[in-house]
């Protein structure tokens, strides 16, 4: 993938390529001219409806139960900083750097529209904090989703008011004194502004867009330690076809065959036909299961660059009209759905990596490996005990992807009574990731193992590169061994993206279901 070294705002053609780049790469942001001008006109009309006194939810009426309070326009910076400091109720762990980047550069490409009425200055001082690494330090837990993340975002505005805390050149400070070590002037907050910040479901967005990232890396190694299995237990190919997926019509399942066949070209091990008609699901409907899954990861993404790019504030300036209008935008159901999908797609992933290390372990499924890939067996347990660790880290994904969505609990006095718990979903697939990084990190232990009992016959030329790299870091085990060491430093390949980098360097990038137009 190019590198992005630069991203420039303009209010609705941000990617989540561009998104990890800013957070976890520092890519540099800037403000497109036309996102300023917008930015300008939308103030502008809000200032004019204001000097009207003109009746605004959150301008010129309090928030939530309180929307039928009349402020007066001469309280309206008070207002806007009461909102800041009394949804400050974040709970928990704080948030990881990236994903508080992640939500900075989403607010601000929504601010890029012009649609909040706020001033230029607001942009300008997310982008400022960016581009010098001030990180707001944000409680992870507390949103419910509904009304915007309104705990995780008002904890995010802190530091620009001089308030709260936030993290620079690797230190926990107050908020103020990282804005004034980083050189950043304050913000005083005008009429609308503490709103304009918080009223929207950007931090699932951004998190949720940084787990897509990482989702669409664990589908490429899916189908590489998927490929290795086979190679291990010697698949019958017939089953990865491109004319059976073509049949299907799916374009996840002709992607995935297409990969698995690729990964496993040149193979040694698979130059004579397996004397065996077909397989156990678990390998033979490979392309199907690994295909839906990147099926749902394509919908999620497209639903993802949408909201991303979208107005989620109430209310809304309308530039063209010249209206404010107040809406239900803030809403996070459009992306909660595709999370919740997002946890499931990523825990069968886990669910299907697992299975198939059975399918190695177990010489009654095999025919061809030693009891649990070690020889002496019985005196030595061999790799018995990994797939433990892997049947306990999907159970455990299994419980986290019951749905939130469809336990909403109403809060501000019956005003905001249908909430999305979007960012719930959001953060316990930061969990499930992990938990699926592992369960592949323990195949591919067991597939390189596997693979040492072909008698010197290769694998597939990209799966000989996965082999060679693992094989620098963990050691073929001939007698029992402590192994969690060994499952650590492939977790750590895993999480460095090293071996879909070393599959991609040989045989080129794995396809993607986009990829493809719609087969006839």
């Amino acid at each position: 993938m190019k590198q992005i070294n630069e991203v420039v705002l303009t209010g609705k053609d941000l990617t989540i390529e561009q998104i990890k780049a800013v957070a976890r790469d520092y890519a540099t942001v800037r403000i497109g001219k036309e996102a300023l001008n917008k930015c300008k006109k939308g103030y502008d009309i809000l200032q004019e409806k204001i000097y009207r006194k003109e009746k605004i939810y959150g301008v010129t009426t309090g928030f939530g139960e309180f929307s039928q309070v009349f402020i007066d326009p001469d309280r309206a910076a008070q207002l806007q900083l009461n909102l800041i400091r009394s949804h400050s109720t974040g709970v928990g762990d704080p948030a990881k750097e990236d994903i508080v980047r992640a939500t900075m550069l989403c607010r601000a490409n929504y601010l890029s529209s012009g649609m909040s009425g706020g001033r230029p200055v607001l942009l300008q001082t997310l982008v400022e904090l960016l581009n010098k690494r001030v990180t707001p330090m944000i409680l992870e837990q507390g949103s419910v989703g509904s009304s915007g993340d309104l705990a995780p975002l008002a904890m995010m505005v802190l530091p620009m008011i001089g308030e709260g805390e936030a993290f620079y050149q690797g230190k926990r400070m107050s908020g103020k004194d990282a804005m004034k070590k980083a050189r950043i002037s304050l913000i005083k907050l005008q009429a609308k502004e503490g709103l304009a910040f918080i009223n929207g479901d950007t931090f699932m967005a951004g998190m949720g867009a940084l787990e897509l990232y990482d989702a669409l890396q664990i589908a490429k190694l899916s189908e590489i330690s998927c490929a290795m299995t086979m190679e291990a237990i010697e698949v019958v190919l017939q089953a990865m076809d491109e004319k059976i997926a073509k049949a299907r019509r799916f374009n996840g399942q002709i992607i995935a065959a297409r990969n698995l066949r690729r990964l496993m070209d040149k193979s040694e091990i698979l130059s004579d036909p397996s004397q065996r008609v077909q397989d156990a699901y678990s390998i033979r409907c490979a392309p199907v299961i690994l295909g839906a899954s990147r099926e749902s990861l394509l919908w999620i993404k497209r639903q993802f660059e949408t909201e991303i790019n979208a107005a989620q504030d109430n209310p809304l300036v309308f530039i063209d009209t010249k209206e404010v209008l107040s809406g239900g935008n803030f809403h996070g159901q459009p992306i909660c759905m595709p999370l919740e999908t997002m946890a499931q797609a990523i825990q069968e992933y886990a669910n299907s990596s697992e299975i198939r290390q059975e399918r190695m372990n177990n010489p009654y499924y095999s025919k061809i490996l030693p009891a649990f890939l070690i020889e002496s067996g019985g005196l030595n347990s061999g790799f018995m005990m990994p797939q433990y660790a892997s049947a306990a880290l999907v159970n455990e994904n299994k419980i986290l992807c019951y749905p939130g969505i469809v336990d909403s609990i109403p809060v501000s006095a019956g005003q905001e009574d249908d909430c999305s718990m979007g960012t719930n979903a959001a953060l316990k697939i930061q969990r499930i990731l992990r938990n699926t990084r592992y369960v592949i990190a323990i195949e591919l232990m067991l597939a390189c193992q596997a693979l040492d009992f072909k008698k010197g016959k290769k694998p597939g030329k990209g799966l000989r590169a996965v082999y060679e790299l693992i094989r620098k870091e963990v050691p073929y085990i001939k007698e029992d061994s402590i192994l969690y060491t060994y499952v650590d430093k492939i977790f750590q390949l895993i999480s460095n993206e090293k071996i879909v980098d070393v599959v991609e360097k040989t045989i080129g990038r794995l396809e993607e279901p986009q990829d493809l137009e719609k087969p006839l």
